[in-house]
This record gives structure tokens, C-alpha cells and sequence, in this order.
């Protein structure tokens, strides 16, 4: 099924918005050398119940992954790029660190994820990729609204990516949103223009370009949950949640001082 909201909801899923972009940018001003991921989590918590609002992972069950996830935050580490499970592991200078977080409050979903470097080490490689996710991002927004179809979304986010020499997994991708966290239509990293579900206002969307270093092959660690690049190369994600309106789309969950 597809959600769509009504204009009277939309203030709400802004509420929502406002809040993941708020904690997910005071987490990665917390984040230092040597920050434990376990902390990372205990402080997404603390934020999120502050606020009164739900985690969407806490008893996030699907069939991918191995039981609840049982924490607050995914967070991926260098080669491991979606769904991170926090364990004991304190962060080292220079670590591609992904945080991805979804959060429900007033009964409506926001998702985002950001992709950064820990310490003051700055690859260029690491550098590349989360500059080749965000520009993606970047583009799969400037596609979308109403009138538009899934397909251009997908091909506008699939041609940075391909420009930038990386591989492209389908695997996982982007999806609705709204009053739980992964909701149809799905909404694949590359496509063809001009297909696909035509976009309507009050359709929300979250966004993610993803990709890894190399390859397009994923393995599942240990815990059944985080995935990692199948040849150990690094890896970036970067994630908006829109809203489609009117007049094109809405980013929900940009950072305040991002905001025009």
C-alpha cells in the first residue's frame, strides 16, 4: 500500500523531520576518537525519549535481519555500509562512520542517514564517496514532484553515482514513508526515466543512495544484521526523507543550519 498524506498531516511529518535531522547532527558532533558505538546509541535513546517520540528499530523485525533489532541508531563502520548494528567498538581516527536513524513522533515516520569521517584524517577516497552519496542525494530531490515518476528519481540518482565510477546495488534502496518506516513504493538507486509509480502530493519518500568502493555484493556479519561489502572496501550512505507537494518537494529532515 501506498500512504499518502493529507495537508493537515504534513505540519507533523515536518515535526518529525526537524527532530532526526536534530539528533543525528548533535550525535555527529559528539563523535569523536574513541567514541563507543554502544554510547552512540545510549544517546540517540536518551534523545528521542526526551522528545517523546518512538524509535521505528528498537522492535524492527523484517525478514532481513535476525530477530529485533533491539537497539536505537544504525551505525556502519568503514566497510560495513547498511544497517549497523552499535557493538563494543570504540571509533578510530579516520573511520567512515554512517549513522542512520528513524524516528516516528506524532505518528508520522522521518528516516535519514549521514555518512562522515571520525578524527582529523581525511582520505580521499572516503572523502569521494560521501561526496558522490550526497551529490546523488542531491539529485534524486531535484527530480522529484508531482508529475514526476519513480524512474526519473532512480535514474537521477543512478547517473551520479555511475558517473563517479562506483557499482550500483538494488538490493536495498530507497521507500515510502509515513505512518511506519518502510512503506511501498520502493525506490531503486539506478532506474530508467519515465517509469514507475507517478508521484503525487503527500507521497513521503525517503531517499538513499548508498555504495560501496568496488563491488555491488553485500554479506551479512555475524549478528544478522549488518551488512558489509563483500571484498571489505569502504563504504557511504547518505539519506533524506521529502515530501512531495504542490510545488515540487520538501526536504523533511535537513540539518537547521542547512535550511535557506
Amino acid at each position: 500500500m501506498i500512504e499518502i498524506l493529507s495537508p493537515t498531516e504534513l505540519p507533523r511529518a515536518r515535526q518529525a523531520g526537524a527532530l532526526v535531522a536534530d539528533i543525528l547532527q548533535t550525535l555527529r558532533s559528539r563523535c569523536e576518537v574513541g567514541t563507543n558505538l554502544l554510547d552512540i546509541n545510549r544517546w540517540a535513546q536518551s534523545m528521542i525519549t526526551e522528545a517523546g517520540a518512538r524509535s521505528c528499530y528498537v522492535d524492527y523485525e523484517p525478514s532481513f535481519g535476525r530477530g529485533p533489532f533491539g537497539h536505537y541508531i544504525c551505525t556502519s563502520v568503514n566497510d560495513a555500509v547498511l544497517h549497523g548494528l552499535p557493538h563494543d567498538y570504540a571509533l578510530a581516527n579516520g573511520d567512515l562512520l554512517t549513522l542512520d536513524l528513524a524516528v516516528s513522533e506524532g505518528g508520522v515516520v522521518a528516516d535519514s542517514a549521514i555518512s562522515f569521517i571520525v578524527g582529523d584524517s581525511n582520505p580521499p577516497e572516503s572523502v569521494a564517496m560521501i561526496s558522490a552519496t550526497e551529490r546523488a542525494l542531491s539529485a534524486g530531490i531535484a527530480a522529484a514532484g508531482p508529475g514526476a515518476r519513480l524512474g526519473d528519481i532512480s535514474h537521477a540518482i543512478g547517473s551520479v553515482l555511475s558517473e563517479a565510477g562506483y557499482p550500483i546495488s538494488t538490493e536495498f534502496g530507497g521507500h515510502g514513508v509515513g505512518s511506519t518506516m518502510h512503506q511501498d513504493p520502493h525506490v531503486p538507486n539506478t532506474g530508467r526515466p519515465g517509469r514507475g509509480y507517478r508521484l503525487r502530493p503527500g507521497l513521503l519518500l525517503a531517499l538513499e543512495p548508498w555504495i560501496m568502493a568496488d563491488t555491488a555484493e553485500l554479506v551479512t556479519d555475524a549478528d544478522g544484521w549488518t551488512l558489509r561489502s563483500a571484498t571489505g572496501c569502504r563504504t557511504a550512505h547518505s539519506e533524506h526523507t521529502i515530501a512531495i507537494t504542490n510545488d515540487g518537494s520538501e526536504v523533511l529532515t535537513l540539518p537547521k543550519q542547512a535550511q535557506p
